[in-house]
């Protein structure tokens, strides 16, 4: 009976394969006709949030494949003892106007020693040898299903259809594998594990009837090395098993399942317990079988993706086109495919769930790759840039229905805390509890200062915005035992760090030495050296616009908590004295203490308006001035060439939704997909063939979302709906106030919303550019006194 449910289950994928463009949905699947050959950025990425898993399609089948926590080597105290007694001298320099002797006592007294801290590295690769090449392989297609998270490949060849399909199992915490053959005993199968770097035993096994094949491998230290352990169990129904070196062959067979983990040394403090529970987890997989382990992990994803529906509105036959197709012909005509710009949403989430869960007490949070590298010496070491691009990866997390995935993040940031105290005190002088981050963490929470140059190394502000995402996740979730015990000592101790760290200066408490990230300008003729381009100074705007809404936090979450004393009355104190934004020369946010000359118009960073998203201060509603000054700046980079990476032009894209610009937002969007993504979908640094970097994803996701919804101060629905969809729908979108939002639109206006307010408390809504609307059929006044679990409809007056 199996045999034969196999069977049909082939010959229902051939059909598929003669009427493929039918049936695709084109807001779901990443669907193609040819493999991926050797480009990495055309692999099918899957992922259980630990286990991350790249997959070609190849004839000979190449599954690159990625363990969370294997990185480079070991904790490194990279800290410069000489930090502490240059400081004051480095400060007095900076107000002397001494701007390029300051920078060069940065780069000697405060740089990292190494400069660097640890890159992410590959496990290694999964090959399994079918004997079949691809001149005489018929039918071929792939897909990635962006709502069940599952991966799949099936063609014909010598007239049997093949069929391969790849889960990431969340519940079962392992990878798994699925060959069948539309004919019995057709199916010859030969798998093996391999790595190119620090690999220490390479093996197979076959007995009692376990076959096994297995890696293991180190960070390539001789002290305390990341090592680590993985095996691929190989189960078939039928056929014959042989061992062959470091190989399993299975011939004759119908089906073969694989069941793939990887335990390390980072969890674990011993080999015998990360085998341990390698084998657990492997043993309950093969003892549930495929087909429970497939259900439950689509259960699990589809729980989470299914939260959220977005409708942009149907690209008909365009649609109908393999993605390679569709993003090639976007370039020329996209208003044909507005569902590309929904699979790209989807496309993130995918992504989000893949690379981050809750995977115990040590989670991961998705780096810079989110979960997928092949390189030992990846782009940017693959790890945690924290002046832009980790808190990226987390902005669709809450309004997007995905808050599950923000605990990793807030995980590494318990340990990047301690050795960010640690680093406070032997940096700064400063042991009242208070930690300080750079401009990157690895795996480790390594603080310290990272590379060696004044544009972005010097700058102690990426605790705080780390920081800040706790307190985002207690206003989305409204969790108050979060908020006592994970995000109140976080915010608290990032706190503490500036009321010891920060200076006076021009009768302000502000910062320095720092900067404005990966940004420069123009010394002035009055100080020195001037005419050079340097990136130290004092007291930025990006600095002071996270301190500030550091501090309101801090004040909001003790008031909650019942707090008084000092924490509070230090906040209040410190956000009183802070140098507020200045203008200058066309209106715009001054990015520095003074309006420098600059050195790149058009930088892609957009630092100086952080308080606009994903901060609020200059958000509309809030200042319509500061908002103004914003639009300012943003205008006059964009016209000056910014949003030249993947992730500039979708920061780019949430900006304009906070300055109600909807058809700005979507001309952003269109240029994204038709400039950044790679083969399958991958943010990229400038375009295909550039370095892969996740954040773009996760922002496009953002910018979509901001654009339908806001709720900084209102829940505001559709504040920046654009007039190329007029009509459309969401549904599942989370708001501030733990208030869920589903609406649809027609003709460019509400059509009807419902907000369901999961925890009670006061809602206060506006809709697009203020029009009347009624709740629950009466005319809204104001804000309304809401019941957890109820719903509440709103339409157009």
């Amino acid at each position: 009976m199996l045999r034969r449910s196999l069977r049909l289950t082939a010959a229902a994928v051939l059909l598929l394969t003669t009427i493929a463009e039918a049936q695709w949905d084109a807001s779901r699947f990443a669907w193609y006709e040819a493999d991926g050959g050797s480009d990495f950025a055309s692999t099918l990425p899957i992922g259980n949030g630990r286990i991350g898993a790249a997959i070609y399609g190849t004839p000979a089948e190449n599954i690159s494949i990625n363990e969370n926590t294997i990185w480079s080597g070991p904790w490194q105290d990279r800290a410069n003892r000489n930090s502490s007694g240059a400081l004051s001298s480095i400060r007095s320099q900076l107000i002397d106007g001494e701007i390029t002797a300051a920078g060069q006592s940065v780069l000697a007294n405060m740089a990292g020693n190494p400069t660097s801290p640890r890159s992410y590295n590959p496990l290694g690769d999964m090959t399994i040898d079918f004997g079949h090449s691809a001149a005489d392989r018929e039918n071929y297609f792939r897909y990635l299903d962006t709502y069940q998270g599952n991966a799949f490949a099936s063609y014909v060849y010598g007239g049997v259809n093949y069929t391969r399909e790849y889960v990431a199992s969340y519940p079962h915490g392992v990878l798994a594998i699925r060959l069948t053959a539309s004919q019995d005993g057709a199916l010859n199968a030969t798998v093996s594990l391999s790595r190119s770097q620090f690999m220490t035993s390479q093996t197979a096994s076959s007995s009692g009837g376990v076959n096994s094949v297995s890696l293991k491998g180190n960070s390539g230290q001789t002290t305390d090395p990341i090592t680590f352990s993985s095996e691929a169990r190989v189960v078939n129904t039928d056929g014959s098993v042989s061992v062959s070196g470091s190989s399993i062959a299975v011939t004759g067979a119908t089906t073969v399942d694989i069941f793939f983990d990887a335990e390390t040394s980072y969890r674990y403090s011993s080999q015998d317990a990360w085998e341990a529970e390698m084998s657990r987890k492997l043993d309950a997989a093969v003892s549930a079988g495929y087909p429970t382990v497939r259900s439950a992990a689509i259960e699990d994803n589809t729980n989470l993706i299914g939260r959220v529906s977005l409708n942009l509105g149907s690209s008909g036959s365009a649609g109908n086109q393999n993605t390679s197709a569709r993003l090639s012909n976007y370039r020329t005509d996209p208003s044909a495919d507005p569902q590309l710009a929904t699979l790209m949403f989807n496309f993130g989430r995918h992504s989000l769930v893949a690379s981050s869960r809750d995977t115990g007490d040590l989670s991961i949070p998705a780096n810079l790759q989110a979960i997928w590298n092949k390189d030992f010496a990846p782009a940017w070491g693959s790890k945690y840039t924290i002046n832009i691009n980790i808190e990226m990866n987390y902005w669709p997390a809450e309004v997007t229905n995905l808050q599950e995935t923000h605990k990793a993040l807030f995980d590494l940031l318990d340990v990047a805390k301690g050795r960010g105290q640690t680093m406070a005190q032997v940096m700064y002088n400063c042991s009242n509890g208070g930690f300080v981050l750079h401009h990157n963490i690895d795996v480790w929470g390594d603080a310290a200062p990272t590379d060696y140059g004044t544009p972005y190394m010097m700058w102690p502000m990426g605790g705080v915005w780390l920081s800040l995402h706790t307190m985002e996740h207690y206003r989305f979730t409204g969790n108050r035992t979060f908020l006592k015990e994970r995000a109140w000592p976080i915010l608290q101790s990032a706190a503490n760090f500036y009321y010891c760290y920060m200076f006076n200066w021009n009768n302000y408490t502000t910062t320095g030495p720092s900067l404005s990230p990966e940004n420069q300008f123009v010394v002035p003729s009055t100080e020195s050296t001037a005419g050079n381009a340097e990136g130290i100074d004092i007291s930025p705007q990006m600095d002071n616009s996270l301190l500030t809404e550091l501090f309101q936090a801090v004040i909001q979450a003790g008031q909650i908590l019942g707090k008084t004393g000092s924490d509070i009355t230090n906040a209040q104190d410190y956000l009183s004295k802070l140098r507020p934004p200045s203008t200058g020369s066309y209106g715009q946010i001054l990015e520095w203490r003074q309006e420098y000359g600059e050195t790149d118009p058009g930088h892609r960073h957009m630092s100086p308006i952080w308080a606009l998203y994903p901060g609020s201060g200059f958000a509309p509603l809030n200042s319509s001035d500061l908002s103004t000054a914003a639009k300012a700046l943003l205008d006059h980079r964009m016209s000056s060439g910014s949003g030249s990476t993947g992730w500039s032009r979708t920061w780019v894209m949430s900006l304009y939704a906070r300055l109600f610009e909807g058809d700005t937002v979507w001309s952003n969007a269109v240029t994204f997909l038709q400039t950044y993504p790679s083969p399958n979908l991958w943010n990229t640094d400038s375009g295909p063939g550039s370095a892969f970097q996740i954040d773009g994803n996760f922002g496009f996701t953002a910018g979509i979302a901001e654009m339908l919804l806001q709720s900084h101060n209102v829940v505001h629905l559709l504040p920046a709906l654009p007039s190329a969809i007029p009509t459309g729908s969401v549904t599942g979108l989370v708001a501030r106030g733990a208030f869920v939002v589903d609406i649809s639109w027609s003709d460019g206006a509400l059509a009807s919303a419902t907000v369901t307010s999961q925890n009670g408390g006061t809602l206060a809504l506006r809709v697009q550019d203020g029009n009347g609307f009624t709740v629950n059929g009466e005319t809204y006044s104001g804000p309304i006194s809401t019941t957890a679990g109820s719903t509440y409809k709103i339409a157009l007056a």
